[in-house]
């Protein structure tokens, strides 16, 4: 990566020595070949695990945004900690051979390269699905057209690694019997917040009693960790062209199907260390060591949790009835509907 910093390059080079140390112990496959400013990059997929059609599915995703690069960071470190455990694990070993693990650590290496949140060509991806919000949007934040030199720049047309990612999440849905999806991002506000879908309409999700089962089973087996704030995005803003909004929005129903956003809350980040208001990246990643290191290790308990429940069927075994009422829970909960 002779024509950019080592910085920028960190994370492309670190997936590059995972798949060199370990492949023979996963698949991995480009999804998107390119050329950057003269730079030969890829957005790079890997599972381990089962292959069967009926095996539930986890999907980790990071580094939609280039310069919210905790997000990768945190995917590619627990990646790396399944890799070394392989060989002693007996658990992992044994969930592995039930359930379907993928990862997605980059999905915009350009804009790591660039350090900027869009592209090569400026796209904002999670502004660029083919999705129309039904609502009002905030201005810009909620997505725009009207010139890629201002953020959340929406594109004209949809960017090859937003169809990479919407191809290979369609594709593991449907050779999955449930798919779980953490989609790592960093940057609002003071807590840490896992969103799941309405972005693009206040309406309940039509999975909301899935989110709503996970939700118990995590409150009930980790009753002190309960530091994620859960809720619908649209509670906090709307926009258009997100990307899970848009699948949810064209999968088979039938399948579970539960993407989480996991918006680290950069924030608090910000206010312990002020500095880090002088340089851009400061607004979204830590950058004191002690505190990189913690939030390397924060989500591990939230992503293990979603191996396991994939590993317990929890989600393909619920009822029609169950979910039903789950449903109604859910919409009560985070819509206050039913209420009298």
């Amino acid at each position: 990566m002779s024509r950019f910093s080592f910085e920028h390059a960190f994370e492309i080079d670190t997936l590059k020595r995972l798949i060199a140390q370990h492949q023979a112990h996963f698949r991995h496959r480009s999804l998107l070949d390119f050329y950057y400013r003269g730079e030969a990059l890829s957005v790079t997929a890997i599972e381990l695990g089962a292959q069967d059609a009926d095996a539930p599915c986890v999907l980790f995703v990071g580094g939609v945004h280039g310069v919210e690069r905790i997000g990768a960071q945190v995917v590619l470190a627990f990646l790396g900690s399944l890799l070394n455990r392989l060989e002693w694990d007996t658990h992992l070993q044994a969930l592995l051979r039930k359930v379907r693990l993928a990862f997605i650590p980059i999905v915009n290496p350009a804009g790591f390269l660039r350090g900027s949140r869009g592209n090569g060509q400026d796209v904002d991806l999670m502004r660029n699905a083919p999705i129309e919000a039904q609502e009002g949007v905030t201005f810009l934040v909620g997505g725009q057209r009207f010139s890629q030199h201002l953020p959340w720049y929406r594109g004209e047309t949809m960017a090859a690694e937003t169809k990479a990612l919407i191809d290979y999440v369609t594709s593991l849905h449907q050779r999955s019997s449930s798919l779980l999806v953490l989609d790592a991002h960093s940057g609002f506000g003071l807590r840490d917040h896992l969103w799941f879908p309405h972005a693009h309409t206040r309406e309940p999700f039509a999975g909301i009693g899935y989110v709503y089962q996970l939700h118990k089973l995590f409150e009930k087996g980790y009753p002190h960790h309960g530091h994620y704030q859960l809720a619908p995005q649209s509670h906090f803003y709307r926009t258009h062209g997100d990307i899970w909004d848009y699948l949810v929005t064209q999968v088979d129903g039938k399948t579970p199907f539960v993407p989480l956003t996991l918006e680290m809350g950069s924030w608090a980040w910000v206010r312990k260390n002020p500095r880090q208001l002088f340089n851009f990246p400061g607004y979204f990643n830590p950058q004191a060591p002690h505190r990189h290191h913690r939030i390397l290790r924060r989500h591990v308990v939230l992503m293990q949790f979603l191996l396991d429940a994939a590993y317990g069927r929890v989600l393909e075994r619920l009822t029609p009835s169950e979910l039903t009422r789950l449903t109604a829970e859910g919409q009560r909960l985070w819509f206050n509907r039913g209420v009298r």
